[in-house]
């Protein structure tokens, strides 16, 4: 299976000089505006319905669009902030340009929100974090950045290692896809963070709920897009400058991105970006966190090529990070835990560096992708991806080996290795009637994994196979979409040996993923949608056959090789409502999943050669997912807005009639915002914005089921003050924000490192951002 992925690469690679001169050469072009006063406006999103092709402008408000047949086309330009404006355009000519003049809104609601917003409707439930609003996340991890978005919290080891949960679920139920590529390394770990450079995208999108028909087993919780800006055709060299620094931890993030197009190739065009970050340990309240830095390096190049209907894309990146480990959180002795637990403070406390020392992770991600696309002038879309991932973990324990000479050569007691090749083949037809869409698919994936050191899951090799379709009817009331999908996986699972002999395990594993969605416009403000849908999930390599401390998390971590697979059974239901100064957003869901899995936590700690560590065994119950989530935004003034989302989600083992453990308790946010659209000063904006979360104390909980009982509810108080500096036609955006202002000592339940400490202080965050 590997030998035929890597000649499917190299085959990818050949068919990009196959492609020949077609008859559909015409270019669109032109500048968009701001109709008051003439200035050129980036970012804005052009979009031509009939083709599906999407661009945005570069920093000067320029765009371009290459490879159009001769035709009518309808030219959307939106923006956030803007008035939409439409228009019809008429290509008769190779070359026609064509300016828009965008109006300012009156209002600037959708500024300071969160939106939920795609140019194609869509029946499923999605969250859009784009913009402004993204730019407030500059700097942090992913998954603190996706923590912006209602109904999605965060699962934390310590301060610095953080995954997505979506309505109450994470790790291998949360698919997250790297600008289309499924993002595959040890994902299954409780702090295995997601390996992505947030900087790279332009736009993360949130869908939330099954989408096991669009992107296969895994995604019975949600998806996670991480989506980059389409690359520009343009020849101007222009790229985005951001500096980033934290008060706690002493951190820095420093990012660039370069890109630009060739005068002698049109229809070429590049981009570079990378980013460096550095920080030392983290301080709470009262003491600083021992061990506590992160160094990392990341950068990526993609190139883009179009002429006639080929459309040719080729992506690579690198991610690169070193992680402390808290050092408290590994303890000698059961009776040193135990105190640990009962008194509240950490076994280690330390003053401030940026040394990272044992324990600590060593991470390396590294991705290549290439996707050629064909569109026939009436027979719809042809699309090939091909790509490969490699991801590399190594886990390093507080203690060395006792014997010097080992000692001397530093290895990491956990060593993963994992190398993911795939394949996906889609076709999307041209509408029928001009109200059913759809497509049809099929995806291959191979995955070789090797452990090396001391063994926590054994070596695998991995098929997946699936194929998919899924329609869609329009009209201007309604929206129907149904699928259907089949997977298939295969294993082999080397055992650990037994008296020197090796053993192999062989497993199999199939199902079929549906769906269907309605939705229900009622005028230009107001829509409403159901999803229904099955999704299921194979039961991943460590939950079958871990056992040993996971270092990273300092767990002792058991699996069971007789799990079964997971099948769940999803019903969503959104509302939205939109006017000039009201947005509303309510969604309920249930999600019933038959053999859920879980780490459940055992009664006693478990004491190794390596130390004393909570005790944890994967197993699986019967259980329901259920809970809301409310946001709303309303424009009290011209320049007031007043902002609340709220997050609930309750789960039940159905057969024992009990809680289950690492469930978010319930989440309110409110804040209130000042902004002003021409303040003066040479400013071009100004804004204040302050506000409050408030996480309640998890009470649902079995009896006596976890090593100390969760921590209390807390409040924590913010504040943000941000403007837009116009120099020389471009502009550059400082924010200061603070975060826990009255530095309030506090832990938070889906913590894994709180049963040692606290949680970081106050910090103070100053953002930096000039496009060129």
């Amino acid at each position: 299976m590997e030998f035929m992925m890597r000649w499917l690469l190299i085959g990818g690679l050949l068919l990009t000089g196959s492609v020949r001169a077609q008859n559909c050469n015409c270019v669109l072009k032109g500048e968009v505006n701001e109709h008051q006063t003439g200035k050129p406006v980036a970012g804005a999103v052009l979009f031509l319905p009939e083709i599906n092709r999407t661009t945005l402008t570069d920093g000067s408000g320029k765009y371009v669009l290459r490879g159009l047949c001769q035709g009518k086309y309808t030219l959307i330009c939106k923006l956030i902030g803007y008035q939409s404006d439409t228009l019809s355009v008429n290509l008769i000519h190779e070359e026609v340009e064509q300016n828009l003049h965008l109006e300012e809104e009156d209002i600037h609601l959708q500024n300071v929100t969160v939106t939920a917003h795609k140019l194609e409707n869509s029946t499923l439930n999605r969250s859009v974090l784009s913009g402004e609003a993204l730019d407030q996340t500059r700097g942090q991890s992913l998954a603190d950045a996706l923590k912006n978005v209602t109904g999605v919290s965060t699962l934390q080891t310590g301060s610095s290692i953080g995954k997505p949960i979506i309505h109450g679920m994470h790790s291998n139920r949360v698919l997250i896809l790297n600008n289309g590529i499924r993002q595959e390394g040890q994902q299954w770990g409780s702090e295995h963070a997601p390996e992505i450079d947030p900087f790279v995208a332009k736009q993360l999108t949130v869908v939330k709920g099954a989408a096991g028909v669009r992107y296969g087993p895994e995604a019975i919780a949600g998806v996670v897009l991480v989506e980059p800006a389409p690359i520009s055709q343009h020849t101007d060299i222009q790229g985005e400058a951001n500096l980033v620094g934290f008060s706690n931890g002493r951190q820095g993030v420093a990012s660039l991105q370069v890109e630009g197009g060739l005068k002698a190739l049109p229809g070429l065009g590049w981009r570079v970006q990378g980013t460096l970050k550095r920080g030392g340990n983290i301080r709470t309240p009262h003491y600083f966190l021992d061990n506590t830095g992160i160094a990392e390096g990341n950068y990526s190049l993609a190139v883009g090529y179009r002429h006639g209907n080929w459309n040719l894309e080729g992506f690579a990146s690198h991610f690169d990070t070193k992680l402390g480990i808290f050092s408290g959180s590994h303890i000698g002795s059961v009776s040193d835990l135990e105190n640990v637990l009962k008194n509240g403070e950490p076994f280690v406390k330390s003053g401030f560096s940026y040394a990272i020392g044992r324990p600590y992770q060593q991470v390396s991600h590294s991705l290549e992708k290439l996707k050629i696309s064909y569109s026939p002038s009436e027979k719809g879309l042809w699309s090939l991806t091909l790509a490969r991932q490699r991801n590399k973990r190594a886990e390093y324990d507080l203690h060395r080996p006792r014997n010097d000479s080992l000692a001397a050569l530093n290895r990491p007691e956990l060593n993963f290795e994992i190398s993911t090749y795939t394949g996906d083949l889609v076709y999307e037809h041209r509408p029928i009637a001009q109200r059913i869409t759809g497509s049809a698919g099929l995806s291959l994936q191979y995955q070789r994994n090797l452990v090396y050191g001391r063994p926590l899951i054994p070596n695998f090799r991995q098929g997946t196979a699936g194929l998919f379709w899924l329609e869609k009817y329009s009209s201007e009331q309604w929206d129907l979409e149904a699928g259907v999908r089949y997977d298939f996986r295969y294993q082999r699972v080397t055992l650990f040996p037994r008296r020197g002999v090796r053993e192999y395990k062989y497993m199999r594993f199939g199902n079929v993923s549906g769906s269907l969605g309605l939705v229900r416009r009622f005028g230009k403000a107001w829509n409403t949608r159901l999803n229904a849908g099955v999704a299921w999930r194979p039961p991943s390599i460590n939950e079958l056959y871990s056992a040993g401390v996971h270092h990273g998390a300092a767990a002792y971590e058991e699996g069971d090789a007789n799990l079964q697979p997971e099948t769940a059974f999803n019903l969503d239901w959104t509302t939205q409502y939109s006017s000039k100064r009201l947005t509303a957003e309510v969604s309920f869901y249930r999600n019933y999943i038959h053999n859920f899995i879980y780490l459940q936590p055992q009664a006693t700690p478990i004491l190794t050669i390596r130390g004393a560590f909570p005790y944890f065994k994967y197993t699986q119950v019967d259980a329901l997912f259920q809970g809301i989530d409310l946001s709303f935004s309303y424009l009290i003034t011209n320049h007031l807005t007043i902002q609340s989302k709220y997050a609930m989600v309750r789960v039940m083992d159905v057969k024992n009639d009990v809680r289950l453990v690492q469930i978010p308790p319930d989440r309110l946010e409110n804040s209130l915002r000042y902004a002003w659209t021409k303040p003066g000063w040479r400013l071009d904006k100004l804004y204040l914005q302050a506000g409050h979360s408030y996480v309640a104390k998890q009470i649902r909980v079995p009896p006596n089921s976890d090593f100390a009982p969760p921590p209390a509810a807390y409040w924590l108080w913010n504040a943000a003050l941000g403007t837009s500096i116009p120099l020389h036609k471009k502009n550059l955006d400082v924010s200061l924000s603070v975060q826990n202002i009255f530095n309030t000592a506090y832990r938070d339940y889906l913590d894994r490192f709180r049963y040692y400490a606290d949680e970081q202080g106050i910090n103070i965050s100053l953002r930096t951002k000039f496009n060129f």
